[in-house]
């Protein structure tokens, strides 16, 4: 089924989502995107639908199409300072913040968001997976943070970060249970919800 054009016709609607909201390291990134009314594409998904060489793919296309759009981060400090939570939703804040058109609604994936500057927001549960321009937010969010982990790994490279951005995988959790954490790790994450055994 075709990806939905918009939520509320007639308005300028930017669709925002996040990218790496589950990782052990690393900042969370976040997108806000305005499309044009008639914008289609039959390969537009939610980027974790797509493969990385498609994601490359429509990355430029979403870019040169859009009206307008922006990237922002919360880096890992922050993460543990205020929650991811509210580190994503702080990211996509920052990103509706350079947006360089006044924006009349705001489409959100997920089911929560702090209101922005009193403009209406909906927020929509799988809304990479129903409207366009969040599935365009998400493929900027995580094809830019993935381009953040890439160079990252070169600083760190014992943590293979290019291979898997960050996220909680065997590999990771061993070479952190191996060579202890980076100042990009996200501490409040591995003292929470992994329980590794580590000297935090």
């Amino acid at each position: 089924m075709p990806l939905k054009s918009c939520f509320c016709k007639g308005v300028v609607e930017a669709g925002c989502d996040e990218a790496g909201r589950g990782c052990l390291a690393g900042p969370v990134y976040a997108a806000a995107v305005v499309l044009p009314p008639d914008f289609f594409h039959p390969a537009l998904n939610d980027s974790k639908k797509l493969s990385p060489a498609k994601r490359y793919e429509l990355r430029p296309i979403i870019e040169h199409a859009a009206l307008c759009y922006a990237v922002a981060s919360v880096d890992a400090e922050e993460i543990d300072r205020i929650n991811i939570l509210r580190a994503s939703v702080k990211a996509m804040h920052l990103a509706l913040e350079q947006l360089s058109m006044q924006v009349e609604h705001i489409l959100v994936d997920g089911s929560f968001f702090y209101p922005y500057k009193n403009i209406p927001h909906t927020c929509v549960v799988h809304g990479d997976a129903i409207y366009m321009s969040i599935a365009a937010a998400s493929i900027l969010a995580k094809t830019y943070r993935d381009d953040y982990m890439i160079r990252l790994h070169e600083e760190y490279p014992q943590y293979n970060w290019k291979k898997h951005k960050g996220y909680a995988t065997r590999e990771h959790r061993m070479a952190i249970e191996r060579y202890g954490l980076s100042p990009y790790h996200r501490k409040t994450f591995l003292k929470n919800f992994y329980q590794l055994s580590l000297n935090l």
